[in-house]
């Protein structure tokens, strides 16, 4: 009788020892985030339901978003190993990786790698109609937000500038966010600012609800030497009608933005996450216009960095890559 309560503890002990392991086991989660950008643009809605998306549809994943200084911020994050996976613009990305262009005076990020090309950013250029600004030389001495510190709107903003015979030492120059650069405008404490997103923007919309605005158009010739000098620049039109008070298309600049990650993030995951994306992404386009033009057929568009090997694997499934 004692050998057998012996022999049924023992059992009970094994099965509650397995059962602990079992649970551990199928409890186990990864966290993964997404730096995204301001609340202003465009990066930060699409983030956050990439995000839900993601944690919906790929089993043992936790997905966040978080809000950043965007472009250059997000690179410098992941090359510090602080976040596993970040929204960017191409031409930035491209030059944190290789350490050229704007940024030829920094150490490169070898450690940003592909997941996918998502939508055309489109730089807005926005001026309050009482400031007088038409052109881009009009900008000359004005009061002008260039975007955060590190972002991508920033070097867009000095490119620009630079193609115009301009500098940031002739206008007076204020780094602030999407959302500063609204408010700024609507208070008229700044005369002009620049906006790097998918339009329509809701810090734009803000803007044009609430003040007279006008959206600075950049003339066709120096779109064209902006795109034959830097790869990652395409010409683009900002359609009529689509911020109050804009009744004409607007000649702009515009550059893919990319979802990249880390280079040490695991390629199962990766690919898991590639997947969600593409047989989902009708989730995006329900909650910004943009969403439409995250497409399978423009996903490798613009990416000057190395694809992570879980992202290449998806893409040669599908047959995008042979």
């Amino acid at each position: 009788m004692l050998r057998n309560k012996t022999t049924l503890v023992l059992v009970l002990a094994i099965s509650l020892v397995v059962g602990i392991f079992s649970f551990g086991f199928a409890a186990e989660k990864q966290f993964v985030a997404i730096a995204t950008g301001g609340t202003g643009g465009t990066y930060y809605p699409l983030g956050g339901a990439l995000a839900q998306m993601l944690s919906n549809n790929v089993e043992g994943l936790i997905v966040t978003a978080m809000t950043s200084n965007a472009s250059i911020e997000n690179c410098n994050l992941i090359g510090r190993g602080q976040i596993e996976t970040a929204f960017s613009q191409a031409n930035t990305t491209y030059w944190c990786y290789t350490a050229t262009g704007m940024l030829k005076d920094t150490q490169p990020i070898t450690n940003l790698r592909g997941i996918a090309s998502l939508y055309p950013e489109t730089i807005h250029i926005v001026a309050t109609k009482a400031s007088g600004i038409k052109t881009i030389e009009d900008l000359k001495g004005k009061r002008v937000g260039v975007g955060a510190s590190n972002s991508g709107t920033a070097a867009d903003a000095e490119i620009i500038l630079k193609a115009h015979g301009l500098t940031f030492d002739d206008v007076k120059v204020e780094y602030i966010d999407f959302n500063e650069v609204a408010q700024r405008l609507i208070d008229g404490q700044i005369d002009a600012g620049f906006t790097t997103a998918g339009y329509p923007t809701s810090s734009i919309i803000d803007i044009a609800t609430k003040r007279d605005m006008v959206l600075v158009p950049i003339s066709e010739e120096k779109i064209k030497e902006l795109v034959a000098e830097i790869p990652y620049y395409g010409a683009t039109v900002i359609p009529a009608g689509i911020y109050k008070g804009v009744d004409e298309p607007v000649p702009a600049l515009a550059t893919p933005a990319l979802w990249i990650c880390d280079a040490k993030l695991s390629p199962t995951v990766v690919y898991k996450m590639t997947k969600a994306l593409w047989e989902h992404r009708d989730i995006l386009e329900k909650v910004h216009s943009q969403g439409k033009n995250i497409t399978l057929a423009t996903a490798l568009n613009g990416i000057g960095i190395p694809l992570h090997p879980g992202a290449e694997l998806y893409y040669k499934e599908v047959g995008l890559i042979k």
